[in-house]
């Protein structure tokens, strides 16, 4: 973001009604936002019954001018009065808007948005978020694009050193999808990492931009696009909901509950590997630090104190490292946060945290190959069980899309092999726990029907299926399955005379062949071939 004094002249005739408010008034009990519910719910973009928003202009920034006039525009806005604060500093005239799931507040500022301290002050509401209108500089073309303030380092442009700002990672996330759904043609979407001023907000905030030079900051479709991907903001809760049951079963209450939150470390300015976390999983992105910005920190275990405040201002505990930085990951450690992997956050997606504890402890760390499937379980009940070996490597050699989708339909979770791609000997399984999942209750079957030993002898028994499609006679017997089949034999081929070569190979595939004028039949070098796999 640059700095210029320059604004954009532009009349727009706004559909506002003008009412007189006295800043600072108490709001009646009756108006009270209401209290948190413990109704809780996975709902990707969380939504609560009211949420107040804050929307700041800067007057010095002629995109967060042109900004702000399309949103005045665009809504049916109260025109209000704040006498008892200056123009400089968001009084003045401002305006409200009122609706069923939230409050908005528009406010102007004399300065640039970075420079503001605790801009939330100004505002009569009580935001649960606030948004600040912005251009985006750089040489990256025609760009909307979202991110969180703060400095992992000296305080270059705005804030404090070593400071970071309450982050929204539910409503950056919300944002990026407005940005997709409502961007010009020729513009592109993108994030940021954390970077500039303001520090010290009031509140969880972030930067709603419009990039990334002159033509795009006097753009009405670019302009009034950031405006629409602001208004979608509204009732959007500024973090991820809690989940009951991602709770520690020792610790029931709300604090111990995590949300889906990460912390982003390394990775260029505009944070590729952490928008395809916010874009592509159920998981939100708080504060990141790039590459240069943790360059500037300096040595991690002497900046503890900024790495620790960017966990509490996203509301997380987990961290994601892009790039190498085994310092850092050391220290994180020693801090207590979890490193996790892209493919961890992609895999456990939205499974309750307990659940996928359990299945790590029992069978193997995600990253090691493990792998989830469509059953459900509560983590007490989740055992191991070990499948046949050698039947799972034949049928994968038959078939091993249905391999991995019969696995995957009876389990929990399952190891693979060679980098997840072939189905391991191992699975995880509901021992009996009376959980219903969805699958149980598609075909009217109970979970507490299915104990370890029971599912383990289905999933052998659709594997067994598979070799139906290559053997003639497949049994299930006691101790094994027997499959039978009538098969080409080499040494029979080559004792007729037949050399290897084409006609070899012709014999092979189930056609006759001449040799020194001789007719020689499929029938008469195949031998009855009986395979049996341990159970």
């Amino acid at each position: 973001m640059s700095h210029s004094s320059n604004s954009i002249e532009i009349e727009i005739e706004s559909p506002v009604r003008v009412r007189t408010r006295t800043a600072g008034l108490q709001r009646g009990a009756d108006s009270r936002r209401p209290p948190e519910t413990d109704d809780v719910t996975g709902v990707r973009h969380t939504r609560s019954d009211m949420h107040d928003l804050a929307i700041v202009e800067s007057r010095a920034d002629r995109a967060s001018v042109h900004v702000c006039d399309r949103l005045r525009e665009l809504a049916d806005w109260d025109r209000c009065e704040d006498d008892a604060r200056s123009e400089a500093d968001g009084g003045g005239t401002y305006y409200r808007l009122e609706g069923d799931s939230s409050r908005v507040e528009l406010r102007s500022f004399e300065a640039f948005h970075l420079e503001l301290e605790r801009p939330v002050a100004a505002f009569d509401c009580e935001p649960d978020l606030l948004v600040f209108a912005s251009r985006h500089s750089g040489d990256t073309g025609a760009l909307l694009t979202g991110h969180f303030t703060g400095n992992f380092g000296p305080a270059e442009f705005g804030g404090e050193d070593d400071a970071v700002a309450e982050a929204c990672p539910n409503a950056l996330a919300a944002l990026l999808e407005a940005f997709d759904e409502h961007a010009p043609e020729g513009y592109d979407v993108g994030m940021e990492c954390t970077h500039h001023g303001p520090t010290d907000v009031g509140c969880p905030s972030l930067f709603a931009e419009l990039g990334s030079g002159d033509e795009q900051w006097d753009d009405p479709d670019g302009a009034t696009a950031v405006a629409r991907a602001i208004l979608e903001l509204r009732g959007v809760a500024a973090h991820r909901q809690q989940l009951e049951r991602d709770a520690p079963a020792s610790r029931r209450n709300r604090e111990a509950i995590p949300r889906r939150h990460v912390v982003g470390f390394g990775g260029n300015h505009y944070a590729p590997r952490f928008e395809r976390v916010v874009r592509e999983t159920p998981w939100a992105v708080g504060h990141v630090a790039a590459d240069w910005a943790l360059e500037a920190m300096g040595h991690p275990s002497a900046h503890r104190d900024v790495l620790e405040a960017a966990f509490a201002a996203s509301d997380a505990d987990i961290a994601l490292v892009d790039g190498e930085w085994p310092v850092l990951e050391e220290t994180l450690a020693d801090l207590g946060y979890r490193l996790v992997s892209e493919t961890w956050l992609r895999e456990v997606g939205d499974r309750p945290l307990e659940l996928v504890g359990a299945v790590e402890s029992e069978l193997g760390a995600v990253d090691d190959g493990v792998r989830f499937g469509d059953r459900s379980a509560s983590p007490e009940s989740v055992v191991v069980v070990d499948l046949p070996g050698e039947l799972v490597d034949t049928a994968e050699g038959i078939d091993p899309e249905r391999v991995r989708e019969i696995v995957a339909s009876h389990s929990v979770a399952f190891a693979t092999e060679n980098g997840g791609s072939r189905v391991g000997a191992r699975v995880a399984v509901p021992d009996g726990d009376g959980t219903a999942d969805e699958a149980d209750e598609a075909d009217g079957s109970a979970g507490d029907c299915d104990g370890a030993a029971s599912i383990r002898e289905t999933i052998v028994a659709d594997l067994a299926a598979v070799l139906e499609t290559k053997y003639d006679a497949v049994s299930l017997e006691a101790d094994a399955i027997v499959a039978e089949r009538t098969a080409f034999d080499p040494a029979l081929a080559r004792e007729a005379g037949v050399p290897e070569g084409p006609k070899f190979g012709a014999l092979a595939g189930g056609e006759s062949v001449t040799v020194d004028g001789d007719r020689i039949g499929p029938e008469q070098v195949r031998r009855q071939q009986v395979d049996r796999f341990p159970r």
